[in-house]
């Protein structure tokens, strides 16, 4: 037997080797990752119950703030208010409606001349005036685009019927 028969061998059992050294040290990291996250989630169960304790005795403590122990007496012998009752609407004398309805004319008059001002404001029918510039310059060039597409769409169609 020489060497040369002996060194396969020897390379497999050194492959096999390394092999099961890397297969310890994944199943030793398997594990210690999966005891960190059983640590981690224990922590985090006991953190949620502790904070479950501590909401629970604060709404204690609000039930215990809502419900009063000492009664405070601010109205000593008079007699006890009824509860108002809903009463018919009073008339207005005419003079004060006459007032209530010029006034609110006004004010809907001065709103409405406001509006108009502004509208017919100089700088707004300039704003307005060059947008429709704007959109009429848009919609010819639009026009124009489709007027040659539809000229070649034709030129197109008449050379295919020419040449069948």
């Amino acid at each position: 037997m020489t060497s040369d028969d002996l060194f396969v061998p020897a390379a497999l059992g050194v492959v096999v080797l390394v092999l099961l050294v890397l297969l310890l040290v994944t199943v030793a990291a398997l594990r210690r990752e999966r005891d960190r996250a059983r640590a981690e989630l224990t922590a985090t169960r006991d953190e949620a119950a502790q904070l479950r304790e501590r909401v629970d005795a604060l709404a204690r403590q609000v039930q215990v703030r809502a419900t009063p122990d000492e009664f405070v007496i601010t109205h000593v012998g008079d007699e006890p208010a009824e509860p108002e009752v809903a009463t018919a609407p009073q008339r207005i004398e005419g003079r004060l409606f006459a007032d209530l309805v010029l006034r609110e004319s006004v004010v809907k008059a001065a709103a409405l001349t406001h509006g108009v001002r502004r509208a017919l404001a100089p700088e707004t029918r300039n704003r307005i005036r060059f947008q429709m510039k704007q959109e009429l310059k848009r919609s010819r060039k639009e026009r124009r685009i489709e007027l040659r597409d539809v000229r070649r769409e034709m030129a197109t169609r008449r050379s295919q019927e020419g040449a069948a």
